[in-house]
């Protein structure tokens, strides 16, 4: 196991990922699975489906197309070994949308906060 993957969950104990997953058909859910299991099993993930975001705080972005559909997910590392994503989308223009970013930055924050405790 080179990195275990996991979801951000809100303080109310939602996780806004696995929602985001429950809304996928069975096919795009399997790609998801699958990428999401490079990511796991990897050393070097080529970046088509996993890279570093600029001008975020470190955030990294998962990347799956399913057809013509295109899902991100975005996280971030706790320690070399853990990514946690906090948020997912479908996306739908070139860039990625801005509060998109700054909401997994906000999760970011609170995750780090809740764990200092």
């Amino acid at each position: 196991m080179i990195r275990d993957v996991i979801f951000f969950k809100t303080d109310a104990g939602r996780s806004p990922v696995e929602e985001f997953l429950d809304t996928l058909s069975p096919k795009q859910a399997l790609k998801v699975a699958w990428v999401i299991n490079l990511l796991e099993d990897m050393d070097v993930v080529p970046t088509q489906f996993f890279q570093k975001m600029k001008s975020t705080e470190d955030l990294w972005e998962i990347r799956v197309k399913v057809g013509n559909d295109i899902f991100r997910f975005l996280g971030f590392f706790d320690g070399p070994k853990l990514v946690v994503l906090s948020h997912a989308f479908q996306k739908k223009t070139q860039k990625t949308p801005r509060q998109a970013i700054q909401l997994a930055e906000e999760r970011k924050r609170t995750y780090f906060r809740r764990k200092k405790k």
